[in-house]
């Protein structure tokens, strides 16, 4: 079997992370947020995996390659000299998704929930039709388009962010389909949601497949800070969370084994701390993730923030309200940053109370 992942895209939302790598390779709990997916695919068996990509390929490429020999599998780069939407890549590599008849997946590449390939691959040969959707549950589906489908998961339409209430099942950015889709589609920009799937529904032709367990779209800090949470916790739930046995661990963490941790402090919940990170004396770290190489000086409160890489958090520093710091940025001693988005190679010498972006 084979499997596309759409990464195609610029990242903005996820700025300033993705100003130093693309998206896909920005890490989610210690690991290139594509590798979750990879290796789910590899672990259910597909064999192919092909990366629409168009942005910052090179270096994609670059760092994908690594994975190939050591997954023991095959990763075919789909070049898009123009954005194609989120349907156009299907077109575009057509010649490998139709290297023979076996259905075959589709991703975007910022989805981290438990992958249910096998789940899925089942129910959709069940049917027999040309397309299914997996769906997950939400709270609001007034913020959402939603999925409605009878009691066979055949779907009839969809509605978009409805004021009444018609159902809580939205896209969940994963699927399976026939290579016959490929017919429905041309190579130009075109929207998946918005023009292949609803007449694939007035067809009769496209099933929902309702998702058990965690979701997020990772794509933002909120969602990312979110969903390392629901992550960790899934992992626990495995008894895959290895957890070292200090007294300073509070609920579910995730640490690297090269990070070194210093005395008097309180981690967790829901902090994934990367390789080579060191945190002194009398830290406070709540719902974060500290990217690889990043120093937090003694005594500094960190909550519900993302610290990249190289990072020099001072002493006596308090963080909050989603801050997002790109690549090597220095935050000075006693300062207090609100919701604040720092670019890359920044230096901070002032507190900044209310969410800004500093250019």
């Amino acid at each position: 079997m084979k499997a596309l992942i759409l990464v195609g895209g610029y990242g903005t939302r996820l700025r300033p992370l993705t100003l130093s790598l693309p998206k896909p390779l920005v890490e989610f709990c210690n690991k290139p947020m594509i590798l979750h997916q990879i290796q789910a695919l590899v672990d259910f068996g597909v064999k192919h995996v092909i990366l629409a990509v168009s942005y910052r390929a090179e270096l994609l490429e670059h760092q994908i390659r690594a994975y190939e020999d050591k997954l023991g599998i095959r990763i075919t780069f789909s070049l898009e000299d123009e954005p194609l939407g989120t349907a156009g890549p299907l077109a575009l590599a057509s010649k490998y998704l139709k290297e023979d008849d076996a259905p075959f997946f589709v991703l975007n590449s910022d989805i981290i929930c438990e992958f249910p390939f096998e789940a899925l691959y089942n129910f959709h040969k069940s049917h027999g039709h040309q397309g299914t959707l997996v769906v997950t549950k939400v709270e609001e589906p007034s913020k959402y388009g939603v999925v409605v489908y009878d009691t066979k998961g055949q779907i009839s339409s969809f509605v978009e962010k409805p004021s009444e209430f018609v159902s809580n099942k939205i896209n969940a950015g994963i699927y399976i389909f026939e290579t016959s889709v490929l017919n429905r589609i041309e190579l130009k920009p075109t929207s998946i949601e918005k023009e292949v799937f609803p007449k694939m529904a007035t067809d009769g032709e496209l099933f929902a497949f309702e998702l058990n367990g965690f979701w997020m779209d990772v794509g933002q800090p909120k969602d990312f800070i979110v969903g390392t949470g629901l992550y960790l916790n899934s992992l626990k739930a495995k008894s895959m969370l290895n957890t070292p046995n200090t007294e300073c661990i509070v609920g579910n963490v995730l640490i690297d084994p090269t990070a070194k941790l210093g005395s008097n402090c309180r981690i967790g919940p829901n902090v994934s701390i990367g390789a080579n990170v060191v945190i002194e004396d009398g830290v406070c770290i709540k719902r974060c993730t500290i990217m690889a190489d990043s120093v937090v000086k003694s005594h500094s409160w960190l909550e519900s923030c993302i610290i990249g890489w190289k990072c020099r958090i001072g002493k006596w520093v308090r963080m909050e309200n989603n801050c997002v710091l790109g690549e090597d940025v220095v935050v000075n001693d006693e300062l207090y940053l609100n919701g604040v988005k720092v670019l890359p190679n920044k230096e901070l010498s002032k507190s900044v109370a209310e969410p800004s972006v500093i250019m």
